[in-house]
């Protein structure tokens, strides 16, 4: 059975991107993304590997038994948030280009793109260029940043776009506070309230607006938040549309549950979530992902993959599933 790490991380730089850049954006002064100036690592004492090399990453999926890892980026899902639409497209293709090049120094790493949402007729061309050209394995998004959720017509033509190309869309959340929210005062406040939130809100974004049925063979993946979320807010979403659904979500025919049972929406999970055992049972173990956050602060390394197959909590077929089947299936590598 191969392991797949269906939301791994690279760590990238300022200087990674820039030699990626088209002038004249390669000679902006400063930081290339906007930063929070928060210390995730609480000067030290919570752990990480962040910048990691390319030999310890092969050694460290080693380690885990990981055969195949799929990067997402880590400070670059800021781009939702840009301001200059022509930076954010310029911004976009350097970051693809910069991951694929990556990707090239080992057949074991594959990786997601980005798009600047910001120009949503770019964001077409430029998926398309990450996965016919460059050879990426999704379209990554993130939950925060974006001015219209992303169950908007705005969007429905990348959405098109990407069913054509037989490739997912990852669903993302990032370290940012809700939307207009300036009541938190930690960084823990934030990151425990700003994951969720912003996941619940894209999730019923893009149900309710019909996404599952104008587009039902594409694949979405919500990553980053764990899965025990996923039966409360399906059965709440399903009471609304029982109650208001045939007025105020006409595109969207069916129950959410009923959606989700079809099988093309995917929920990563974390690797001691108590509540597995419910989400398995309601949403079945065909659509949850082993994600191993690596190299990040609050990842398990080296313990992801033990921990998994440790639990005595779930079958066999399950694990099976988990760490790998439904990871192919997502992708499209069956």
């Amino acid at each position: 059975m191969s392991t797949i790490d269906a939301d791994g991380h690279i760590v990238e730089t300022n200087s990674d991107i820039r030699k990626y850049l088209a002038e004249p954006y390669n000679k902006r002064g400063g930081a290339l993304l906007p930063s929070d100036g928060l210390d995730t690592n609480l000067g030290g004492l919570v752990g990480g590997l962040e910048h990691v090399d390319l030999p310890t990453r092969l050694s460290d999926m080693d380690k885990e038994g990981i055969d195949t890892a799929v990067l997402f980026p880590t400070s670059s899902f800021a781009l939702n948030g840009f301001m200059e639409r022509e930076y954010a497209v310029a911004y976009a293709r350097a970051y693809n280009d910069f991951v694929a090049d990556v990707c090239k120094q080992s057949p074991r790493l594959k990786a997601v793109a980005l798009v600047a949402l910001q120009d949503p007729v770019e964001a077409v061309a430029e998926a398309n260029r990450a996965v016919t050209k460059l050879g990426l394995s999704s379209i990554a998004v993130a939950t925060q940043g974006t001015k219209e959720h992303l169950g908007s017509k705005t969007f429905w033509p990348l959405y098109e776009e990407m069913q054509r190309l037989n490739v997912p869309l990852s669903v993302h959340n990032r370290r940012e506070t809700p939307a207009g929210d300036k009541r938190f005062d930690s960084f823990i406040f934030m990151h425990t309230i700003g994951r969720p939130v912003e996941t619940f809100i894209q999730f019923a974004g893009l149900m309710y607006s019909g996404v599952p049925e104008k587009f039902p063979k594409l694949r979405v993946s919500f990553l980053e938040c764990g899965v025990g979320w996923a039966p409360y807010w399906i059965e709440r979403m399903d009471e609304e549309w029982e109650k208001r659904g045939k007025i105020e979500a006409p595109q969207c025919k069916h129950k959410p549950s009923e959606y989700i049972s079809q099988g093309n929406w995917f929920f990563a999970f974390e690797p001691e979530e108590a509540t597995l055992p419910y989400a398995i049972d309601r949403i079945g173990d065909d659509k949850i992902l082993f994600a191993s956050d690596y190299p990040h602060w609050d990842g398990m390394f080296p313990n992801v993959t033990k921990t998994i197959r440790a639990r005595k909590d779930i079958s066999a077929q399950a694990k099976d599933r988990i760490l790998g089947e439904n990871a192919k299936r997502l992708y499209g590598w069956n």
